[in-house]
């Protein structure tokens, strides 16, 4: 059986780390001051991967945290992902240099494919395409836009230039604790025939291992935020749990 991992979520605005509501820029509630000592926190428990999120790029449409992001990736000693406002190569370039493990692509998917294929056939699978759907459709601009392509259209189309992961979002679930919608991101796997992670609205230990649930068919992961920051899911213990659903009988 494959393996499922928990990506426990810093979402940096203004060099803090906050959480939005549906990516609503005034609804944020800061929860820690400091990201560094955030990432170290969930390495210490137990973290393989830490997904990171830089707020001011993904608005600004270029990396506006990426010293901060550098500095994340070598406090830790697991890798790392960043998305938000990466639409060049240089910008991809610059977060290798920094350390970062896997680059997440957003946007640039739906504005500048050339860009969005010239990245696959240089890193190959450092780099995640994060499609964010409203009602179906995929959003951009940090979810200010929403774009007429399907996100199911868009993912076999980049499966088919090299894309090998994908981070899916259902942005009426985000920030909202109501579970997420398992069915679009298990259905998405399928249709694509890579590893899809899940985003927004994980809000309790049964949403993890129902979406674990799907690992076979390439749901290889949920990114986790609010859930961990006020104390619903305990990330040792998710861990811990997770491995015992998906471990081979």
């Amino acid at each position: 059986m494959s393996s499922f991992i928990i990506y426990p979520a810093i979402d940096i605005r203004g060099g803090k780390c906050v959480r939005l509501v549906q990516g609503d820029y005034n609804q944020e509630t800061i929860y820690n001051e400091n990201p560094v000592e955030v990432a170290q926190e969930w390495e210490a428990g137990g973290a393989s991967w830490i997904h990171l999120v830089d707020l001011d790029g993904a608005k600004a449409g270029h990396p506006v945290n990426d010293e901060l992001v550098g500095n994340i990736a070598r406090s830790v000693n697991v890798p790392v992902q960043i998305g938000g406002g990466i639409r060049t190569l240089a910008d991809v370039e610059r977060y290798m240099e920094l350390g970062v493990s896997r680059v997440i692509l957003g946007t640039a998917a739906i504005e500048d494919r050339a860009f969005v294929e010239d990245v696959l056939a240089k890193y190959g699978d450092k780099v995640a395409i994060g499609i964010d759907a409203r009602d179906g459709l995929v959003a951009t601009r940090g979810w200010l836009e929403t774009s007429e392509v399907r996100a199911e259209d868009l993912a076999v189309e980049l499966a088919a230039k090299g894309a090998k992961t994908f981070i899916f979002t259902d942005i009426s679930r985000d920030g909202m604790m109501g579970g997420p919608n398992t069915e679009a991101i298990a259905n998405l796997a399928r249709i694509s025939g890579q590893t899809v992670i899940a985003s927004g609205g994980v809000s309790q230990m049964s949403d993890l291992t129902r979406l674990a649930g799907h690992v076979n068919e390439g749901v290889g992961g949920a990114i986790v935020g609010k859930a961990l920051y006020i104390g619903n899911i305990d990330l040792a213990q998710a861990i811990e749990e997770i491995r015992n659903v998906t471990a081979p009988n």
